[in-house]
C-alpha cells in the first residue's frame, strides 16, 4: 500500500477527509495519514482506542513516536495522559492498552535510523499544553 508517499509533494487532510479503518484488533481503528508498506509499515496514522481496548504485545522494527491526543494510553511501562510524547526506539516492544476513558493517539512507525536508539518520555505539566501559549 502506499498512501500520500510522495513526500516532495504537500499533502493536506483536514477531519471531513477522515477514513478510520478497523487496524486487525477488535476496538482500535486508524486513519492513515500516510503509509508504504501493509501491515507492517513507514506509517503515520491517528490510531482511536475504544475504552479497556488492548493490543497484542509487538517489537517496532524501525522505532516509534507516540503524542498521546485525548484519553491515558498505557503499556507496561506506564500510564500517559493527553499530552505526553513516546519515542520506542528500533527494536522496543511493547503491549499498549488504554482504560475507561479509550484514548486517541498520533503514531509515527518505522521512521527512525539506526543510529536512533534512546528511549524518550515526555509528559505534560498539563494537557492544556498542546493549545498553545498566550504569552509572547
Amino acid at each position: 500500500m502506499r498512501l500520500r508517499a510522495d513526500f516532495a509533494k504537500r499533502e493536506v487532510v483536514v477531519p471531513s477527509d477522515y477514513e478510520w479503518v478497523p487496524s486487525p484488533v477488535a476496538g482500535v481503528e486508524r486513519m492513515m495519514l500516510d503509509r508504504i508498506g501493509d501491515e507492517v509499515a513507514r506509517a503515520t496514522s491517528l490510531v482511536r482506542y475504544a475504552p479497556n481496548s488492548v493490543f497484542p504485545a509487538h517489537q517496532h522494527a524501525g522505532g516509534e513516536e507516540i503524542l498521546v491526543l485525548e484519553g491515558e494510553f498505557g503499556d507496561e511501562h506506564g500510564l500517559y495522559p493527553a499530552g505526553t510524547y513516546i519515542r520506542n526506539p528500533i527494536g522496543s516492544s511493547h503491549t499498549p492498552r488504554v482504560g475507561s476513558q479509550g484514548a486517541l493517539i498520533f503514531v509515527k512507525l518505522h521512521q527512525f535510523s539506526a543510529e536512533d536508539s534512546g528511549n524518550v518520555l515526555s509528559i505534560p505539566v498539563a494537557p492544556a499544553g498542546l493549545r498553545g501559549s498566550s504569552k509572547d
